[in-house]
């Protein structure tokens, strides 16, 4: 199973919906929200209020015809303010009645990396088997990390339970968490995907990635422009005073 709910950049969620919707995975249930979430406003569309909105929690089931193996995707489209515990209990009910054999979440790991660079993947898992099956896959082992959120703490009560679990998470800029990162997502989807022996096409979300790094280089054009206007000033503007010192 691939558990998954906002974070920074977006890495999980659009690793996960894009893993839904390439493989063509079915919608096979939900939780009901009304116990996790309480709607604190409504939408406006051409004036006209529309029905309040719980955040949707649900699950997707793939079957490998060729290699033998299914997949079961939850998603979550919000991470509740309380009753967090609760909820994730929830998620992993459904994969033992499923009987999962391994639970794998994505994160994102903020870093001193440019937008421009290849995201590289860093990794955690349940055990020294699993952390070994990672250093395979070339993914980053940095020892000592903290897994914020329902993404992390899914693995922490998955190995309460006894079942497996691994965390890839997608290196992202820390100049730019506020901003969904494709590229990161990709780098994710391209280690999990190898692991769970399935072939995708990441073509879509490798234009997506290009598309959001020229826009990335655009805003720090712009930034660095509106920086040097603002906090500098040409030599020929200087008083003679100013030339004197």
């Amino acid at each position: 199973m691939l558990a998954s709910w906002p974070g920074i950049g977006d890495v999980s969620l659009t690793a996960a919906r894009y893993l839904v919707e390439k493989l063509n995975a079915v919608e096979i249930g939900e939780i009901e929200p009304v116990n996790f979430f309480e709607p604190v406003g409504v939408t406006v569309r051409n004036n006209v209020v529309e029905n309040p909105r719980f955040p949707e929690s649900k699950f997707y089931y793939w079957q490998n015809a060729k290699a033998g193996k299914s997949l079961v995707v939850f998603i979550g489209e919000e991470q509740p303010s309380f009753k967090g515990y609760e909820l994730v209990n929830r998620v992993l009910d459904v994969a033992q009645r499923f009987k999962v054999a391994k639970i794998y979440s994505c994160a994102a790991a903020v870093t001193r990396v440019h937008h421009s660079e290849e995201m590289k993947v860093w990794g955690a898992a349940t055990n020294s088997s699993l952390v070994d099956e990672l250093s395979e896959h070339n993914v980053i082992l940095r020892g000592n990390l903290r897994i914020a959120g329902l993404n992390g703490l899914i693995l922490g009560m998955a190995k309460e339970r006894g079942m497996e679990g691994v965390c890839l998470l997608g290196e992202v800029p820390a100049y730019a968490t506020q901003i969904t990162n494709p590229k990161a997502s990709l780098a994710v989807l391209r280690v999990l995907i190898e692991m769970l022996g399935i072939t995708l096409d990441l073509t879509e979300l490798d234009h997506l990635a290009v598309q959001v790094d020229e826009e990335m280089d655009r805003i720090a054009k712009r930034v660095t422009a509106e920086f040097i206007d603002k906090f500098t000033e040409p030599i020929w503007e200087q008083d003679e005073d100013e030339e004197e010192e």
